[in-house]
Formats: structure tokens, sequence, C-alpha cells
């Protein structure tokens, strides 16, 4: 299997004006994006404050930037001391990347612009994966994508990012496979097996870990400096943010809080990891024991209806019990001030679970720990998705890269 966190040149890229030999944005561009980014917009002599930069040389940038197609100018800011400032934004149209999404029940594709929003999307629902039936999905889903592109869009599309969990074979039980299947994830690198039919760089990233990204770039995480981020999916999962940046961990798998050990145990038990008490597929696994269809969970994740009842009743309560337990623990360790949870479920849902978890924290010893608050997530089901899609631009055009493709075990290859 080959590394996490890397990339396959593809086999076209036109957003290599104005970078290095890597073919990405040279690092004061990136810098100038990110912070475009973060704030929304900014004149330049802001640009030249933040980043200790002289007037000329964000001039520079700001224009050659614009040139790209990667900035514009807004409309000019009057009544202010001083000049008139031009705050600039990043451009919707400037850039695209495609997100694939690998689940255990289902697997989404989406393309999205710039700034976040999707132009394109595409569901598919299975039993549980196989990289053949991944692999056909992308091909379908990519010669739909490429159909419906203007040549210019076509030209800026950054990559394709997988976001995906690693080492999904050693999972058989809890994803419902035939040993024989799922074992064929062992050998395969799927991340080769899509750059064979992808015109762009493809890049491959822990399903949690990209959510945390997408909710970085595009959600509520801009307005939060530190924070663990914990997703509820099929497994639950978690990431991290310092200072305002993704921080992957030593092998790209911080934060992985679905590996914690759950919280309160019987004694002469063995304890069972969060992710087999606090899981979307309990819930399944609970459902089908009733004799009830679970495919509602899957088939449609932005609304569960009104039939789950009790069921779910109990299994927010286990989440929030044991998601209680887990994020003062993480807390204790990394100090965040933040815990921002989100998941595959309704909006209705994640609420439900947030208050049930602030009232089970009632119920921990937090003694000799600053106070943290949990907050809601932004994204949702598409969380995945558009984390697989923000891998590239993270790539591409952010101060991520430093820390996510550079001088890492698992670096980046062009």
């Amino acid at each position: 299997m080959a590394e996490a966190g890397t990339t396959i040149r593809g086999r076209s890229n036109d957003l290599s004006r104005g970078t290095n030999q890597s073919g990405v944005r040279l690092y004061n561009e990136r810098l100038v994006l990110s912070l475009v980014r973060r704030h929304g917009s900014l004149p330049k002599a802001d640009i030249a404050r933040m980043t200790g930069l002289s007037p000329q040389t964000i001039s520079i940038i700001a224009n050659q930037l614009e040139a790209d197609g990667l900035l514009r100018r807004e409309a000019v800011v009057r009544g202010r001391v001083g000049q008139p400032s031009v705050p600039y934004s990043l451009n919707p149209q400037g850039a695209y990347s495609v997100g694939l999404k690998i689940g255990r029940r289902s697997a989404d594709l989406s393309l999205i612009n710039f700034t976040g929003e999707v132009q394109h999307f595409l569901h598919e629902t299975y039993a549980y994966p196989t990289p053949a039936a991944i692999r056909a999905f992308t091909e379908r889903g990519l010669a739909e994508l490429q159909s419906g592109l203007a040549p210019e869009a076509l030209r800026r599309i950054a990559g394709l990012g997988i976001a995906s969990p690693y080492e999904m074979w050693t999972w058989p039980e809890e994803i419902g496979a035939p040993r024989e299947d799922i074992d064929a994830w062992r050998d395969i690198d799927i991340r080769a097996e899509l750059a064979a039919i992808c015109p762009w760089p493809v890049y491959f990233y822990n399903d949690i870990t990209a959510a945390c990204a997408a909710e970085l770039m595009f959600g509520r995480g801009a307005d939060h400096v530190d924070y663990l981020y914990v997703f509820i999916g099929s497994f639950i999962g978690g990431g991290l943010v310092f200072g305002g940046h993704l921080f992957p961990g030593r092998t790209n798998n911080a934060g992985a809080l679905g590996s914690m050990p759950a919280s309160p145990a019987a004694p002469g038990i063995r304890v069972p990891q969060l992710m087999n008490v606090a899981s979307i597929y309990v819930l399944e696994r609970e459902l089908i024991r009733q004799g009830r269809r679970a495919e509602v969970l899957w088939q449609s994740p932005d609304d569960w209806g009104d039939d789950l009842g009790p069921t779910l009743d109990q299994w927010i309560e286990q989440v929030a019990i044991h998601l209680a337990h887990a994020v003062t623990a993480a807390v204790a360790v990394v100090d965040v001030e933040t815990v921002v949870i989100d998941g595959a479920f309704p909006p209705s849902v994640r609420t439900r679970i947030l208050e049930a978890t602030n009232a089970a924290l009632s119920e921990v010893n937090r003694q000799g720990l600053s106070p943290f608050t949990l907050v809601e997530g932004s994204l949702g089901t598409s969380a995945r998705a558009l984390g697989g899609a923000a891998i590239p631009l993270l790539a591409n055009f952010t101060q991520d890269r430093e820390v996510l493709f550079k001088d890492n075990p698992f670096s980046a290859r062009r």
C-alpha cells in the first residue's frame, strides 16, 4: 500500500503560471492567499502589515495573483482616514478542485470552486466499498464532470483529493464485508488506480483529517484559532487545528479519536474503542437487530425522518456519554479552547448530540483543565467530500502545504 498524504502527477495542470518548479504557488503568494481566505477580503496595506513584507512587494504579488485570476478587486472603500483602499478577495473562478469521499456505505464526488462552493455533486450507496466499484464510480463521475465544464474551468482544476479511512482492510467486521472482498484494499494503491484515469494530480488523505481541513477552509473553523474537530460518520474520528492551521501529526493521523479507549467500562470487560460505541454503524446495527431498515442512514443522510424514535434517542445518549470523556481526555493533552462537533447526519441530530454532550460533561471531573466550549460544525455529511477537494487547494494555494506536504514522512511527490 502506498504512503498517505502524497500526490501522483496527473497528465495536465495549467495552474503553474507564477510558480516554482514544483508547480505550486510560491511561498509569499500562498501566504497572501491564505490571509485573504481567512479574512474574506483585505487591502494591500493590511496584507503588508500582517506579513511584514514591504508595500512594494505586496503590490507585485497582488497584481500577479490578480493577473492569474486568483484574486479580484472589490469595491473601493472610502470614508476612512487616508487614501481610499481597494480590498482583494479570492476569485471563486480562480481555481477548482475535485474531492472523492470513500465511505463505508457510500461514495461522494464533488467539484468545488476556489471558495468552496459545490459546482457538481454525485452520491452513490453500496453494501460495502471495493476498489473496483470505487474506480468505476470515479470514472463515471469524472466523465460527467468534464463534459459539463468549459475549457477554461477545466484548465483551472488543481487536482483530485481522495478522502478515505486508512487501512480499511483492518475493519471487516465494522464495515460488514466478506474478508476476501475487504482484503482487496490491502494490496491496492487506490490513489495510483485513480491517477490512471484522472487528468489532474491525485492526492490521498485520511477522511476525517480532510473533513477537518474543509471546516477550516470553508466552514466555521476560521472563527477559531485552536480546536479539536470531531466527526461522527460510519466511524467516529477527529482532527486538530493549531494556530489556524491543520495539524496532521507525525503520520497524518493526529486527532484519531476513534482509536481512543471508550469510558467508562465495566470491570473485567475489555475496554472498547470509541469507534465501537460512538459511530453511526452502531446505530445501524441496532436498527437491523430490531428488524428495521437502516438504509435511510446512508441514502438520506440529511434527513433521517421521524421513524427512529427511542433507538435514536438511546444512541445519542450513548454517544454523548462516551464523547464527553473522550474530548475531556483530548483537551487535557492538547489544551484547546474549542471542540467542533459535526457528522454525517441531519443538523437536528448534530444539535441534539452537542446538547447531550454538554450535559454529560457536567458529570465529568475536569478539575485542573481550562474551560473549553463545544460548537457545531457547519458542513455535515458533505464535509469529507469537501475535505478531499480541499486537499489540492491546500497543497497549491495555502501555507498549510509546508506542514502537510513537505519534510514529512508522507511528503508530496510531484
